[in-house]
């Protein structure tokens, strides 16, 4: 029997990504708390580095876990990519890299929902410490945090147009929608400083590389939690093949994200009796929800055409234009190279009547085309434009086929099974057509390639969702948080009936937030270590 190699710590966090980095470096500020963080990637990847390396770094099994959704009839019978970042930094290290709070609503409505302690006025806090940028409101904005977060130059002709060509059918330009409001058009505020991705990696673990009371381990696969009746004493892991235990004399953070963190949690025994039992599992612990309540925005990709010459990147990364891209990028850290994935994005109300947006469009300034490392430059000019539901009602589930910490757990997102999902889906796409169709954008030469002028009903633009839409890469909701019988954790993000054990990531969040999922899931860091800190 191979030996185990064991050791001792206060806390033990799972998981290097967007929270658990946040939770490992506020936990080990103070000197006396041993700290272990656990990442099953490499400490880094090159292409996480530079803004543009997230294209080769989405169907890259050195930095991702390059999960597939199984297929379904909403997708007609495709099977969706899932990436997931897989190194120190998890999905920060390998995402677009726009920053989006989400909207007051969002998390009011968790508060609503029972959870005390995550309305809107309690998370931002949060969010201002996190971060340091320049503009907006101070009562805001945070301008001291580790989090660098910058606005993309809106000096260029194609995104002033299209500002303008949204102003023309009745989306107002709002400078700052991570500020008092969300509404309206803006250019995307980004995790890039200096022309250099600022995951979590950069501006929580860099900084703090030579604390002795924090070990990193790399390399390193948590296959089970260990647990001692209803309390969790540590983990088990494995590094290179060897086997190894380590114990958590105070607490053990389980932030390994949507996919994984109930895929660890059914490995441990936690979860659904009957589906843990049918793969030879001991039950541990009853859990309903573990794995349930699987959420994702649902995305079209609208295409365009761009007939003017030199106004894409499609024409500006070609020959001598790519030369003066890396120029550009080498001397100032701009251009294609160092920026944000979709530039430009619009929160819209998709009817009248709405309290908020229901809608987000974004816009990249170039079509792409799949090639075998991600997506590479079409040889044809245009814009690609992607729209979707903020806050879908449509759950899947998430959980494991085999008591084997090596195979991928099945992805099932139920696509637009929630009718209201279906309408506000094609509405976006409507919308989007809209904004490419108005007056300022004639002088572009701009002319739909997809859904394409033919398809004109309801139906037909719902027919053409299913056969190309992709997520956005913003799953959440696995391992909720609430009160009811399906919840998994607590306000407190506690493990409902296991003492010692909280999960912190995007996997608790209750319903998904309206934008992007990374900002949220590193304030839920910042909470949760305030949660752990003020408990010890």
């Amino acid at each position: 029997m191979q030996a185990i190699d064991r050791q001792t710590f206060d806390y033990i966090v799972v998981g290097a990504g967007s929270a658990g980095a946040v939770i490992a470096n506020r936990l080990s500020a103070d000197a006396r708390n041993r700290v272990l963080l656990l990442e099953a990637g490499p400490a880094s990847h090159p292409w996480s580095r530079i803004p543009v390396g997230s294209a080769r770094l989405i169907k890259n099994p050195a930095a991702n876990w390059c999960y597939t959704a199984e297929p379904e009839p909403n997708t007609n019978g495709r099977g969706i990519p899932v990436p997931r970042g897989r190194l120190l930094g998890g999905s920060s290290s390998i995402n677009g890299m726009a920053f989006v709070r989400g909207q007051a609503q969002d998390f009011d409505s968790w508060a609503q929902a029972g959870n005390r302690g995550w309305s809107y006025e309690d998370v931002l806090p949060f969010f201002k410490r996190m971060e340091s940028y320049d503009g907006g409101d101070d009562a805001f904005r945070g301008r001291q945090g580790p989090l660098r977060v910058t606005n993309p130059d809106a000096g260029d002709p194609l995104f002033a147009a299209l500002i303008k060509a949204a102003g023309e059918v009745g989306i107002a330009h709002n400078p700052d929608y991570n500020g008092a409001t969300q509404d309206g058009i803006a250019m995307s505020q980004a995790t890039i400083s200096g022309g250099r991705r600022m995951s979590t990696a950069r501006c929580y673990l860099d900084p703090i590389g030579k604390r002795g009371n924090l070990r990193i381990e790399t390399g390193a696969l948590t296959e089970a939690l260990l647990l001692e009746g209803k309390r969790c004493t540590g983990v088990r892991y494995s590094v290179g093949g060897q086997l190894r235990e380590a114990h958590a004399a105070r607490e053990v953070v389980v932030s390994a994200g949507t996919i994984n963190s109930p895929q660890l949690l059914e490995l441990s025994g936690i979860g659904q009796p009957d589906r843990l039992q049918s793969l030879g599992i001991a039950v541990r612990h009853v859990l309903p929800g573990v794995g349930e309540n699987l959420r994702d925005h649902y995305a079209p990709r609208t295409r365009w055409a761009v007939g003017a010459k030199g106004i894409t990147f499609n024409d500006r990364a070609r020959g001598f234009g790519l030369v003066r891209q890396a120029l550009s990028y080498a001397l100032f850290g701009q251009g294609l190279l160092g920026a944000v994935g979709a530039p430009l994005r619009a929160f819209v109300r998709s009817r009248a009547g709405l309290d908020a947006p229901d809608v987000m469009l974004g816009w990249v300034p170039m079509l792409t085309e799949p090639g075998p490392k991600g997506p590479k430059i079409a040889r044809q000019s245009g814009v690609t434009c992607y729209a979707h539901p903020m806050r879908p009602e449509s759950k899947g589930h998430i959980h494991i086929v085999a008591a084997d910490p090596h195979r991928p757990p099945a992805i099932n997102f139920n696509f637009l099974s929630s009718p209201i999902d279906a309408e506000i889906t094609v509405r976006a796409v409507r919308i989007a057509r809209a904004v490419m169709t108005a007056p300022a954008l004639a002088p572009m030469r701009v002319t739909e390639i997809g859904p394409g002028e033919s398809r004109t009903t309801d139906g037909e633009i719902l027919d053409w969702v299913k056969q190309v839409a992709e997520t956005t890469y913003h799953p959440v909701g696995t391992c909720k948080m609430g009160s009811d019988g399906m919840a998994v954790v607590d306000a407190e993000l506690r493990v409902r009936g296991i003492a010692a054990l909280r999960i912190a990531d995007a996997s608790i969040m209750p319903s998904l937030t309206s934008g992007n999922t990374n900002a949220p899931s590193i304030m839920i860091g910042e909470k949760a270590a305030d949660m752990v800190l003020n408990a010890g």
